[in-house]
């Protein structure tokens, strides 16, 4: 290998490790393990269910995202879990990391549709966006099937911390 093949291998590992770096993680999530994940009762879990081909969805993503800032050191987490098609997952990746989505990101692992959209909450027509708030400490389980401004959501938290 020359010089100039072995810099430009160098750059090239060089750029793919950065930007591997900085891809958004995301995994699948199934019914159980969301159960398991929001049964922790020292917090409050505030779950959006969104998809990225839903406009109001991401109209709302920085909403859920700056809540999870503003309350960074109080007992509460954001789970964003994506009901795209499991084959979407690069999509779902890619769509986190251009938007630097800080809070958890997940795709939903839904053998059935409705299955889970049931378990979610039997009340839940399927449309998005909806939002689920868990606090297991004071027994709320809440599901709303709504677009939620900032102040609405910040609201939704401290009526139910």
């Amino acid at each position: 290998m020359n010089l100039k093949a072995a810099i430009a291998a160098l750059i090239f590992c060089t750029l793919s490790i950065k930007v591997s770096a900085q891809a958004k993680v995301v995994r699948l999530l199934n019914l159980q393990q969301l159960e398991k994940r929001v049964s922790n009762t020292d917090t409050v879990y505030i779950v959006n269910f969104w998809a990225t081909w839903c406009g109001p969805c991401v109209k709302e993503l920085p909403n859920f995202e700056l809540l999870q800032k503003t309350y960074k050191n109080k007992p509460v987490k954001v789970l964003l879990i994506s009901m795209d098609f499991k084959s979407k997952l690069n999509e779902v990746k890619a769509f986190a990391t251009s938007r630097k989505l800080v809070s958890e990101v997940y795709l939903a692992d839904k053998p059935s549709e409705q299955e889970f959209i049931d378990a979610i909450d039997e009340k839940w027509s399927g449309a998005l966006p909806g939002t689920l708030i868990v606090n297991t400490k004071k027994h709320i389980r809440k599901f709303y099937e709504q677009e939620f401004t900032y102040a609405g959501l910040n609201q939704l938290y401290l009526s139910n911390q």
